[in-house]
């Protein structure tokens, strides 16, 4: 087919997410390599957003592939109850990187289905039923992870399952909290009571569970400061409610540790994956689950279930990535390269006036553009975009990066295996984007 065949036709026969069907205008995707890949009419683009942020070991790896073919020729398909030399695999390679006792996995098709059966054990563990999200979240499009998300995308799908509670999050660059000169543990410590004080409130009796995004991943990586997440174990532990952490952006080495959770040395009672765990070339999620609730279920039913969870082909995946992870160091590059990338946003944010805010951990960062810096007022609203963001996104595509720009986010999710060069060469790019919005400072 021509490219716009494959465009015409696609369009003509898919329903596509998150979009007015008309205003649908995707890529024709070709292949992949690497840190790139290329559409049907050959051009090239670097993957700053590893798609969505989840091809984290880069396009094409043959260990990966290979692993796939085989396990085709093996076996295929088993159903949910049987085990499987590749099941009893993927357990004890995870295992191995898990923090704390989080040593048994419930597996899903991805990071949604997770979030949903991480609901269900909870309330059925707590024997309570309210669980508390944050409003700058997004847990995914199902039923419950679609109550959980706390940004707009969840209006549309109320009322919901009932007993989900938004609170705020410790987003420093605007929150209310936050005052000039406070110490990371000044914030934490107001963000902390504040949370103790909607628990006194909802009576912590009746609450399952504390949900939370790890690093806040789409709605603008926002990363907790210091004390924060030592801070949420304290409370949760106090009034007998879970810590659930959902890292199916954070997890598998994008933020520099094999989990974000990891930085604060907090061992959540579960925590949910997906997206970097096959590196986006198999669908697999999966539930972490801490051993006093595995115990729990020793002598109990757990009631849920999926056709494909524990699917070999998707397990064979998520064994090969683990080991191409290991063998490759690249948390470590993770690491690295996410030092060198946190310094190119701030030179950034020094050089464009409408940069309002830089933040990264590893290489999960974000670029958040501004109007005017004294009032922060953002360069797209809330809900919606605006001229110059439509701008700054169509010079990124135009000039061979692709990028995520959402609301007034610029977000830079590359593969974790670029290098060095790789990256500046993206963010030269960047920076003559950035004229675009500099442009709008009033």
């Amino acid at each position: 087919m021509s490219p716009d065949e494959i465009v015409a036709l696609t369009k003509k026969h898919s329903f596509f997410s998150w979009s007015a069907q008309d205003s649908v205008n995707p890529i024709p995707m070709a292949k992949g390599k690497g840190i790139y890949f290329w559409d049907a009419h050959g051009k090239r683009y670097l993957d700053l957003n590893s798609q969505l942020m989840c091809v984290n070991i880069g396009h094409g790896d043959e260990r990966v592939i290979e692993a796939i073919k085989k396990q085709a020729e093996e076996l295929v398909y088993a159903g949910p109850s049987m085990a499987s030399e590749v099941r009893a695999t993927i357990g004890k390679e995870l295992a191995e990187v898990m923090p704390g006792d989080l040593k048994k996995f419930f597996f899903t098709l991805g990071g949604a289905e997770a979030n949903e059966n991480a609901i269900k054990m909870a309330r059925h563990f707590t024997g309570r039923h309210k669980i508390i999200a944050r409003y700058r979240s997004y847990h995914g499009a199902t039923s419950g992870a679609m109550t959980l998300t706390g940004d707009h995308r969840r209006w549309a799908n109320e009322p919901g399952i009932p007993g989900v509670i938004h609170i705020f999050d410790p987003y420093k660059y605007r929150s209310q909290l936050y005052q000039e000169g406070d110490s990371d543990q000044v914030f934490a410590r107001k963000c902390l009571d504040q949370i103790e004080e909607v628990l006194m409130y909802e009576g912590p009796h009746t609450v399952a569970a504390i949900f939370i995004e790890t690093v806040t991943g789409t709605n603008g990586i926002i990363i907790p400061p210091d004390g924060y997440l030592q801070g949420l174990r304290e409370i949760c532990t106090k009034h007998g409610v879970l810590l659930i952490c959902d890292e199916v952006m954070a997890g598998l080495g994008r933020t520099g540790e094999w989990f974000a959770v990891d930085h604060w040395k907090v061992v959540p009672d579960m925590i949910t994956m997906a997206k970097g765990l096959t590196s986006a070339y198999m669908p697999l999620g999966a539930v972490a689950i801490n051993e006093k609730i595995s115990d729990f279920y020793k002598d109990k039913v757990f009631y849920g279930g999926l056709t494909y969870s524990a699917h070999p082909m998707s397990l064979a995946a998520g064994v090969a990535t683990l080991r191409v992870m290991k063998d490759d160091d690249i948390v470590g590059n993770s690491k690295r390269v996410g030092k060198i990338m946190a310094g190119l946003l701030d030179d950034l944010k020094a050089e464009h006036p409408s940069v309002g805010d830089v933040r990264s951990i590893g290489l999960f960062g974000c670029i958040e553009l501004v109007k005017n810096r004294k009032t922060k007022e953002p360069m797209a609203p809330y809900v919606g975009a605006s001229a110059e963001m439509n701008k700054l996104g169509a010079y990124l595509k135009e000039n061979g990066i692709y990028a995520f720009t959402w609301r007034n986010m610029l977000h830079t999710n590359p593969p974790l295996i670029i290098t060095e060069k790789e990256l500046r060469e993206a963010f030269e790019v960047i920076n003559k984007a950035l004229e675009i919005t500099d442009k709008a400072v009033g």
